[in-house]
């Protein structure tokens, strides 16, 4: 009785054991991906402003946070589905169903998994990116004006402001300005004269602006043959900064509704009105943060039928199924999104549609799972497989090739050990035109009325070896 009791936890520790290294796998090729796509940009901005090590390690970690919230979804998914396909292709799951363990008695731990990931996803969406942004912007203004400030030296006339001209003729260690000059040729044939006494640089990160400020002097301006001298205490010229700053599409200098916390949205949209379009658009903004993590959720559950699809002798459906399905959620996601903001759907209708839909998919996949049926009909299961087999496959080959490398602990067995393999009587299926051996489950299967005398005679004829039988073949016949 002890043995039965403690078997559950036993189960369940295995069964987590072997989701989480595909899991942190998939995580690490998809971030390293999603990362190399955004590296280009940065690059731009880090040449530009001569970043140091220092600040572009905090650049990379402000945009860290956005990039999880696509990253996490698809590596749970993909990671479930490449387990529970290890699983079904060692026959670990068909011995569990033999000692009575059926699908539902190995929920929980991936019940429990998908929940932490989700969590964290949604700890990542309505905490860190806000942060992120807000300490992306105010890093792109402290690089912009540094980069004005190293330009400004003693007796130098500095040009890093466009259109402006500043001239300095001392500088203390308050960095406080002696002595300057100002040229002004901003929308001006003729530049606009500030001389001053003394005058000092202020910075103002959330408008991306700097404002020079001057005190005890004059200003002359020359406009044809009239010329005028004015006399004042205390003198502003803003300079809005302009840094290269578009990473990924998305301007991080502007403060945007990616920057406001959930409260801040709320208050935004009750301003603008719920019915109006900016309203909404702050709303929609608001439910988006809540319905990824949940979508997180949903998709780690559907990897576990999705995985169960592969098997010896089947092709394994699984991780094209899975790319398939994780594509369609994201453009259903951006359409009824798209469908919320021109106020043609209800927003907590539209929003939330997607995770609702994919919950009565993933229902309904994990029913045909559990009753040993094909998710999808065969015709559709074999296009989405050439479909695959012509176009993806090299892609995710490589993806997989890495994934291998860090699960190949163990190796697929091979009960029979033969001597001669391409003498052995061998059963054929005429409709996929792939053959048995009599190891294969598959070798008495109800499509499988065609008899060769060997593999040899059924190469000849144009046929192949299963997926599983593949392996025993070339193995013996090196």
């Amino acid at each position: 009785m002890l043995k039965n009791r403690s078997l559950p936890f036993l189960l369940y520790s295995y069964i987590a054991a072997e989701l989480l290294a595909p899991i942190f796998a998939s995580f690490l090729i998809l971030y390293g991906v999603f990362f190399l796509v955004r590296l280009t940009p940065l690059l731009e901005i880090v040449l530009d402003l001569h970043i140091g090590l220092a600040d572009f390690t905090r650049m990379s970690s402000y945009i860290f946070p956005y990039m999880l919230l696509y990253v996490i979804p698809m590596a749970s998914m993909t990671g479930v589905i490449v387990g529970f396909t290890r699983l079904t292709n060692d026959r670990e799951i068909l011995a569990l169903k033999a000692s009575g363990v059926s699908l539902r008695q190995i929920l929980p731990p991936i019940i429990l998994i998908a929940v932490i990931i989700a969590t964290l996803t949604s700890f990542f969406s309505l905490r860190l990116i806000p942060a992120g942004e807000t300490a992306m912007r105010k890093l792109m203004f402290q690089l912009a004006k540094e980069k004005i400030d190293e330009g400004i030296k003693e007796k130098t006339f500095t040009e890093t402001l466009g259109d402006l001209v500043v001239y300095v003729d001392k500088i203390d260690k308050d960095k406080q300005w002696h002595g300057v000059y100002v040229s002004d040729m901003r929308g001006r044939k003729q530049p606009i004269i500030t001389m001053a006494k003394t005058g000092h640089m202020v910075g103002e990160s959330e408008k991306m602006m700097v404002t020079i400020v001057l005190r005890d002097g004059t200003l002359h301006n020359t406009d044809k043959s009239d010329n005028q001298v004015i006399q004042f205490k205390r003198y502003q010229l803003q300079i809005p900064l302009n840094p290269p700053s578009i990473v990924g599409g998305t301007d991080v200098t502007q403060q945007g509704r990616g920057s406001m916390t959930q409260q801040q949205l709320l208050e935004a949209a009750n301003n603008y009105g719920n019915n109006t379009k900016k309203g909404i658009a702050y709303l929609t903004e608001y439910h988006h943060r809540l319905v990824l993590p949940v979508g997180c959720l949903i998709l780690s559950l559907l990897g576990l039928p999705l995985g169960l699809q592969a098997g010896p002798g089947r092709k394994a459906v699984g991780i094209p199924l899975g790319l398939s399905f994780f594509v369609l959620y994201y453009i259903l996601f951006t359409t009824f999104r798209v469908m919320c903001e021109d106020m043609v759907l209800p927003v907590v209708l539209g929003m939330w549609m997607p995770n609702i839909l994919f919950l009565f998919l993933t229902l309904y996949v994990f029913y045909r799972a559990e009753q040993e049926k094909p998710i999808l009909p065969e015709k559709l299961q074999d296009f989405i497989s050439d479909g695959y087999d012509n176009y993806l496959k090299k892609g995710v080959k490589y993806l997989l090739l890495q994934l291998t490398k860090i699960l190949s602990h163990r190796r697929i067995p091979t009960r029979l050990k033969l001597k001669r393999s391409s003498s052995m009587l061998v059963h054929a299926n005429s409709h996929e035109r792939i053959f048995h051996f009599p190891e294969c489950e598959h070798y008495n299967c109800s499509r499988c009325t065609l008899k060769f005398k060997d593999a040899g005679v059924a190469l000849q004829a144009g046929f192949e070896p299963c997926r599983y039988c593949k392996t025993i073949f070339e193995k013996h016949n090196h």
